[in-house]
């Protein structure tokens, strides 16, 4: 038998031919999940990070999947607040992506503290002069609310809605749903937000440092208009993967359109603002410092290439692409969607890798890191440990509601 009918009489590949997709990412999260037990049993010697550079692959993987999981929140926002309607048809998807990519950031930041039987201590001894701490807190409830918005979905399933106690239930919960989604927008906004507002404090390194609002630095801002941003390319990117490996239409075209406006009119403005605010740094704030901004640029791995190819390749581009994409279609909207994505990965290497690396004293040296296998292990569990969860979603559970529609006028 060469497909089966699952979830609401939508057809999906033989159970055989799943399990084969699934058995390389298995392999990859044994492997990681190796890896991940080194460093508990044995400490973070195990990663090539050191009291220097204590911002390595994790953090900055951390911080680029909980800057692409900002779909999840941003898409419920515009969904249920902003009463945009055809995003119905990606709303589940969003909350699988949000909840993959926030656990697995979650797990990572588990294995990071270095110290996992003191990991409770943040929580019960929190230091409230730290914007780590407000992190902590938010993406803990953050997470929290992607798991009460990822029941619905669950129980929305063909056989449990036969159980009239889970269809009730369901049916209530579904109701509640705006509310988790306001609750999941404004502990995003704050979290998305002071993730950026920590490395414009850092007065010690002067290439990340930046001039204030009122408490915040500009980069908290910077942040979370980012992620906002590129959220919805994400989504977008992430159903246009799954149509092209399934073989199937799973959104209508006016939904595509809409993530691509959305996100290239946001893209627009933050590449606007992130021009702005780089123009100060190099006129006022690194000069104030004792610095010009060339001396930062110096090191043969980052030259001046470097910030023109994360603001114009990677943002001016895409965000027309993206537009173009939203009245055309086609290459276009994709093209921007993947650079989009690239260009978030890149603006957070740059804050965590670049900025450590960087000489802060005349008698400081570059400094070279390179991750660990260990490290790189652990990434690629993350990675085959969403790639999982969503293959089973997709097979088991409703999240493009469209998708019956759109087969039925394909056949």
């Amino acid at each position: 038998m060469d497909s089966a009918l699952i979830a609401r009489s939508v057809r999906r590949c033989s159970f055989g031919r799943f399990a084969l997709w699934l058995a390389p990412w298995l392999g990859v999260l044994g492997v990681g999940a190796w890896a991940l037990w080194l460093c508990l049993r044995y400490g973070l010697y195990q990663t090539n990070m050191d009291n220097r550079y204590v911002f390595g692959l994790w953090i900055f993987l951390d911080l680029s999947i909980i800057a692409l999981g900002a779909g999840a929140f941003f898409t419920g926002f515009l969904l249920y607040v902003m009463k945009k309607r055809e995003l119905k048809a990606v709303i589940g998807s969003a909350v699988v992506l949000g909840f993959i990519c926030y656990s697995a950031a979650m797990a990572l930041l588990a294995v990071d503290v270095g110290q996992p039987l003191r990991a409770w201590f943040t929580y019960w001894h929190p230091n409230a002069h730290s914007m780590l701490t407000e992190v902590t807190f938010c993406i803990t409830c953050y997470l929290t609310v992607l798991l009460i918005e990822y029941v619905p979905v669950i129980l929305k399933t063909r056989k449990l809605r036969q159980i009239p106690a889970y269809a009730v239930f369901e049916w209530e919960l579904h109701k509640l749903v705006p509310v988790f989604a306001l609750i999941g927008t404004l502990l995003s906004f704050f979290h998305q937000g002071s993730l950026g507002g920590l490395f414009g404090v850092l007065r010690g390194r002067p290439f990340a440092f930046r001039e204030g609002f009122a408490l915040w630095p500009s980069t908290f801002f910077l942040f979370i208009l980012s992620a906002a941003a590129v959220g919805p390319s994400f989504i977008l990117l992430t159903t246009w993967t799954v149509e092209k490996l399934t073989g199937r239409r799973l959104v209508k075209d006016d939904v595509y359109r809409l993530l691509c406006k959305v996100s290239g009119w946001l893209l627009l403005t933050y590449v606007g603002a992130k021009a702005v605010d780089t123009m100060i740094w190099i006129n006022a704030t690194a000069p104030r410092a004792g610095f010009e901004a060339y001396n930062f640029y110096l090191q043969k791995p980052f030259g001046p290439g470097t910030l023109m190819v994360e603001v114009l390749l990677l943002g001016l581009l895409p965000a027309l692409l993206l537009l173009r994409g939203a009245k055309e279609g086609g290459l276009a909207m994709i093209n921007g969607a993947a650079l989009a994505c690239a260009g978030i990965v890149l603006n957070r290497f740059v804050m965590t890798i670049q900025t450590l690396a960087l000489p802060t004293l005349p008698f400081d040296r570059f400094l070279w890191y390179v991750p660990s296998w260990q490290e790189n292990a652990a990434f690629g569990a993350m990675l085959a440990y969403g790639v999982i969860v969503y293959s089973f979603s997709y097979r088991y559970l409703i999240l493009f509601p469209q998708e019956k529609e759109l087969s039925r006028h394909v056949s």
